[in-house]
């Protein structure tokens, strides 16, 4: 069997708003959660476990999604509403823009940890 990905933990200030934001933002479903993990299951049975551990800082990490046009629509409409701080690149130096790199187009933003999300509607690949 070929390896895929099944799952990664995200490190939380509150796991339970930061689930709900990934959800929303990438019409997640919701996923039976246990122990310290609160779930949201992507496509394909991948899953995104909300985590708090017992430090101050939460460091940050980078992670893509990417989405089809229709998605990227209801997503950045998502985040002009509520007023999310959002970027053209990862460098945040196009604020209140997205990109149209690699034949589509990205968007950059924070979740309620600070860690830099991105999507894209077309693979870099």
């Amino acid at each position: 069997m070929p390896a895929t990905f099944n799952h990664t933990i995200i490190v939380s200030k509150d796991r339970e708003e930061s689930a709900a934001f990934y959800r929303e933002v990438l019409e997640a479903a919701e996923a039976p959660s246990w122990g310290p993990f609160t779930n949201i299951q992507l496509h394909e049975g991948v899953l995104l476990q909300f985590a708090e551990p017992p430090v101050e800082e939460v460091q940050m990490q980078h992670y893509a999604f990417l989405v089809d046009d229709e998605l990227f629509d209801r997503a950045y409409e998502r985040l002009l509403r509520k007023g999310i701080e959002h970027w053209a690149d990862p460098q945040q130096t196009r604020p209140a823009e997205i990109n149209h790199n690699h034949g589509g187009r990205g968007v950059y933003f924070k979740d309620p940890a600070g860690h830099a999300l991105e999507l894209i509607t077309s693979p870099y690949l």
